[in-house]
């Protein structure tokens, strides 16, 4: 099986590679660098479906772990220097302090749904962990929805390709059409309500960090600022 991607054959990495190779390129997906884990994924779990010289348990199990790890190594990098870049660059882009602390405020309210549907979509699946540690999501609370997110990915997408592999490989084109159409109109609707609602959010965020971010002691009382939001407010 032939997978070409930047001149990488995926399919020869897996007959090569093996196992390595998926939980390379998924984690490595994971941590936010753009390579084609779920690729990788599809293409072990077709091999091991048709050839039988891999086992579909194994092959799931690692892209899980890989898809876990690599997460919390990009939420790491996010929380130690994405908040920096922020509040350095954003200006630059029309993120000014008070719509960083907007998406602060979001994150911690619905950032374990970003991080679980994240992960089936593939920009944010690159992403959506460096997002998380940037907007200080509580890290106990990322791990939860992370696990879960990463898990329930490798067995739907792993399972469901080794089992059904030449009629999904024959959809895979349109479907990664429509759920791109979907997500960018989400994105889009998302933007839309954000320009409405922002003078809105922004007293809300900013009851929920009063005075200027930093990297310390907004950080620190992140989780209990969110806790408090969601028992008092309602987007």
């Amino acid at each position: 099986m032939t997978v070409a991607f930047l001149g990488l054959d995926i399919g020869q990495l897996i007959e090569t590679y093996g196992y390595a190779a998926v939980f390379l390129l998924v984690g490595l997906e994971s941590v936010g660098v753009p390579l084609p884990g779920e690729t990788a994924l599809i293409t072990a779990a077709i091999y091991a479906g048709t050839t039988g010289r891999l086992e579909i348990g194994v092959v799931v199990a690692l892209a899980a772990a890989a898809a876990i790890i690599g997460d919390n190594i990009g939420y790491l990098l996010g929380r130690w220097g994405g908040f920096r870049l922020l509040t350095r660059y954003g200006r630059y882009i029309r993120l000014h302090e008070q719509r960083v602390k907007i998406g602060r405020y979001i994150f911690l309210r619905h950032g374990g749904k970003v991080v679980f549907f994240g992960r089936f979509v593939s920009l944010l699946r690159t992403y959506a962990a460096f997002l998380a540690g940037t907007n200080r999501m509580p890290w106990r609370r990322f791990l939860l929805f992370n696990t879960a997110g990463g898990i329930a990915w490798a067995c739907l997408i792993g399972l469901g390709y080794y089992y059904l592999g030449a009629i999904l490989a024959r959809l895979q084109t349109p479907v990664d059409i429509a759920l791109a159409a979907i997500a960018a109109a989400v994105v889009i609707a998302f933007l839309l309500y954000l320009r409405r609602a922002e003078h809105r959010l922004a007293a809300k965020a900013e009851r929920a960090f009063p005075g200027p971010l930093n990297g310390g002691s907004t950080a620190s009382s992140a989780a209990d600022s969110g806790r408090s939001a969601n028992r008092s407010t309602q987007l």
